[in-house]
């Protein structure tokens, strides 16, 4: 499956996949939903793509007129892959591309805060309530207005009790679930 990026400055440009299969790209359909439901909001805003993968969430996020993002993997090959795509698409001064593990990321005091959190973890692990979970304790990485988008397989939906964050939306693409969750 060829990956690239639909709309906007860097549209139609191919992103590399992460070699082996550690990661699971987003479907066009699933990421043109996504950022369809955005819409206009996109622009300036600040992402943190915390399980970046191959970067294609933030890098179309980019694409699409925001002003940063930050991109963590825990992971070799995706950091090289995300930073070779982030070159290639000519965000290189908008990206900041961060090894490390996410939840160490996001239990540490916020340095910065992002209109948009994307978390889309290795599926079946759970890891994706911890890092919703940590982000609900440590609201300083979310602005007034932000939103946390969690991408999982919809088996893996579960009610998860948040004392910061309230889920807004949820909207399902074949074996993708998008989960929308606002202060």
């Amino acid at each position: 499956m060829s990956l690239r990026v639909i709309a906007g400055t860097a549209r139609g440009r191919k992103l590399k996949s992460v070699p082996g299969d550690t990661t699971r790209p987003v479907m066009d359909r699933v990421k043109e939903a996504l950022f369809n439901i955005l819409a206009d909001d996109v622009i300036d805003s600040n992402w943190w793509d915390l399980f970046g993968g191959t970067g294609a969430i933030g890098i179309e996020a980019l694409s699409r007129g925001a002003s940063f993002v930050r991109f963590s993997d825990l992971n070799r090959a995706p950091i090289e892959t995300i930073k070779e795509n982030v070159e290639h698409c000519g965000f290189t001064d908008q990206a900041e591309v961060r090894r490390g593990d996410a939840f160490a990321m996001l239990s540490a005091k916020a340095d910065k805060s992002f209109e948009y959190i994307y978390i889309a973890p290795p599926q079946y692990k759970e890891m994706w309530v911890e890092a919703l979970k940590l982000v609900d304790k440590n609201m300083e990485w979310l602005t007034d207005d932000g939103t946390v988008i969690v991408q999982i397989d919809p088996t893996e939906y579960q009610q998860i009790e948040l004392s910061n964050l309230v889920e807004t939306e949820q909207r399902k693409y074949g074996s993708t679930l998008l989960i929308f969750y606002d202060r």
